[in-house]
């Protein structure tokens, strides 16, 4: 399978290469990026240690090292000036996802192909990407609340100081402000949360507030993220690649799960060679019901404002 990640001399494009490289499941990996030059030197460098990892291919450079490609990530986005507003930032966002999707347009790619947008705001950039390119549902496909949840995940292991891998818990809706955090049913191993010591409501917006942050916290302290969200776009490409059929807060089109429709927002979905192959209705108290629909709500009204 040949993966190509566009925006792959950036912070986030070439951490995702490498978490590829690791993973070893896909053997091609292309970077292609404005800095062609710097592409093909990341490509370079990951090559220098294919014989330490697995038999992969990478090159690195224009549209053209895109061809023939399986999958499409993308990673290229702009980040907030000062001053400027989040429609503004949006905006400036979409005319550049716009000029990316018309080049990917021109390629020659294969019949079932997937589009896997990363960059924000990842839910309007996923529907944008899903009309203009005429994508069914399945193979346009965001990558949503995936990284929220690994972070929501990892905090609340820190906190009762248990193995991160053992907590199931979710954030849904909008990778953005209206994202919800579903309580109800997160576990550590089947165990309720609520019933591990330490557990109170206080705590629960603690965190989820600090998840929230989390994203903000990165930027602050290093410039940007990079390590959480390249594992996290290496565990949705290997669901695809490997036809696993994992479960994940991936974000697609929604067709009237809980109510939603006409909106790429994130709901437990199956993953697979097809992409996104079957969204799942959650069980979820009302409250939550309601902050997902809300988050649904926000995501169409600002799609109604971007500059298409």
């Amino acid at each position: 399978m040949k993966v190509t990640i566009i925006g792959g001399a950036g912070r986030v494009g070439s951490t995702a290469a490498y978490a590829l490289q690791l993973g070893g499941v896909v053997n091609e990996i292309a970077l292609v990026d404005v800095a062609a030059d710097v592409a093909g030197g990341e490509a370079l460098d990951l090559r220098h240690g294919a014989s330490l990892s697995a038999s992969q291919k990478f090159s690195g450079g224009g549209y053209e090292c895109a061809e023939g490609s399986d999958i499409i990530i993308v990673t290229a986005g702009l980040r907030r000036k000062p001053d400027e507003s989040r429609l503004q930032l949006i905006n400036r966002n979409v005319s550049l996802f716009k000029n990316i999707m018309g080049e990917v347009a021109k390629l020659k790619l294969p019949e079932n192909w997937i589009l896997f947008v990363v960059a924000n705001p990842v839910d309007i950039l996923t529907r944008l990407g899903k009309e203009m390119l005429g994508l069914p549902a399945n193979r346009a496909i965001g990558l949503g609340t995936v990284l929220d949840s690994s972070r929501f995940r990892s905090l609340i292991a820190d906190h009762f100081n248990i193995n991160p891998t053992q907590v199931d818990a979710l954030i849904l809706g909008e990778h953005g402000d209206s994202m919800i955090p579903v309580w109800s049913s997160a576990n550590v191993n089947g165990t309720p949360l609520a019933c591990m010591p330490g557990f109170s409501e206080e705590w629960t917006k603690e965190i989820f507030d600090f998840t929230k942050k989390s994203g903000a916290e990165v930027i602050r302290l290093k410039g940007g993220a990079g390590y959480a969200v390249g594992l996290s776009i290496k565990i949705v490409t290997e669901a695809i690649a490997l036809d696993k059929k994992s479960v994940l807060p991936i974000s697609s089109y929604q067709t009237g799960a809980l109510g939603i429709s006409d909106v790429c927002l994130s709901i437990p979905t199956i993953v697979g060679k097809n992409g996104a192959e079957q969204v799942l209705t959650p069980k979820l108290t009302e409250t939550e019901t309601a902050g997902l629909q809300n988050s649904a709500k926000v995501l169409k009204d600002i799609y109604e404002q971007i500059e298409k």
